[in-house]
């Protein structure tokens, strides 16, 4: 039986697809990891069947051809329904990384630094299961420290401005329009 799979996020290096009818299916996901595991420049694929998740860590140089791959490989499996191009924020965030991989070649400290980083990053994402990492948790961790040392002490106009200056801009990072093509905050992932 081949299912309905959908992109729902892609950066350079890490794709996550979205199976809603493998949910529960750990089998059948498994099947999944199989079957994608041979594709050159894949580092490691995670799969959650409560979610009926399946998450790609890959060369990043390879992006532009994974979409192609993971359609041919896993044809027998499922039917892949979107190819996103990469957003503005994507491709910013790729341009940082790309940043950040240039210093780390050339120079020792920042190595060690984009290495932790990365690291750490890793580590939250599978703490939290893929539900949350430094990119959300550290805007919410700078929210919280504002809210508290700045917001006790300030009038609260200010730290009420600041809180919803944030909270707004954290849900327009993360929305998604909806199937209709609506720009509404339909899902927010």
């Amino acid at each position: 039986m081949k299912y309905q799979a959908e992109i729902a996020h892609h950066v350079r290096g890490r794709i996550r697809m979205k199976i809603p009818g493998a949910k529960g299916n750990g089998d059948f996901l498994a099947q999944i990891k199989g079957a994608l595991s041979p594709i050159p420049g894949v580092h490691l694929i995670e799969v959650n069947s409560i979610t009926g998740s399946v998450i790609i860590y890959y060369d990043p140089n390879l992006h532009e051809e994974l979409q192609d791959t993971l359609i041919a490989h896993g044809r027998d499996h499922f039917e892949l329904r979107s190819r996103p191009a990469l957003t503005e924020i994507d491709e910013l965030d790729s341009q940082l990384e790309a940043e950040a991989e240039y210093l780390a070649e050339h120079s020792v400290t920042a190595r060690a630094m984009v290495g932790f980083c990365q690291s750490l990053d890793r580590e939250v994402k599978r703490a939290t299961n893929n539900a949350v990492d430094l990119k959300v948790l550290l805007p919410l961790g700078m929210a919280a420290y504002l809210f508290f040392e700045i917001g006790v002490q300030a009038a609260t106009p200010v730290w009420m401005t600041l809180a919803l200056f944030a909270m707004n801009h954290f849900f327009e990072l993360n929305a998604q329009p909806t199937a209709a093509g609506r720009g509404d905050l339909a899902r927010v992932v």
